[in-house]
């Protein structure tokens, strides 16, 4: 087993893999961060759904990936933006827009993990984690 440094960049790094592969799910490791981004990515449709894999010592997320028609790709691509060498922060007037608002930005807010649409909508900026479109 290895040690993840940034679960955040493991996490989209296996989606991006996965769906480039036209795989039907994906698993990682679990932390409530990741559980938070993952439902984001459930509630804005770009996965079908996930299932928490209970097991010692840490528990197992399976996502299963979403496709359109003829196995078109939902997600495009995922790019990490803060990082733990360089974090990136953005306040309430400088939330990112992905793509003229066709993609998602997912920011870390002191009110939780949360779209960039959301935070606009609830006037607060934090740590810009990725964008996914």
């Amino acid at each position: 087993m290895s040690l993840v440094t940034d679960p955040v960049a493991d996490l989209l790094t296996r989606i991006r893999n996965a769906v480039r592969a036209n795989h039907e799910s994906v698993e990682m490791s679990s932390s409530n961060l990741i559980m938070e981004i993952v439902r984001i990515l459930q509630d804005e449709g770009y996965i079908q759904g996930v299932e928490l894999i209970k097991q010692s010592p840490q528990d197992k997320l399976k996502v299963f990936l979403r496709y359109g028609p003829n196995r078109a790709k939902v997600i495009t691509n995922l790019k990490r933006v803060s990082r733990p060498g360089l974090r990136v922060y953005s306040n309430k007037t400088k939330v990112p827009r992905v793509l003229r608002g066709l993609g998602i930005a997912i920011l870390s807010t002191s009110k939780g993990v949360m779209t960039d649409r959301e935070a606009r909508k609830r006037g607060i900026g934090g740590e810009v984690l990725c964008y996914v479109w």
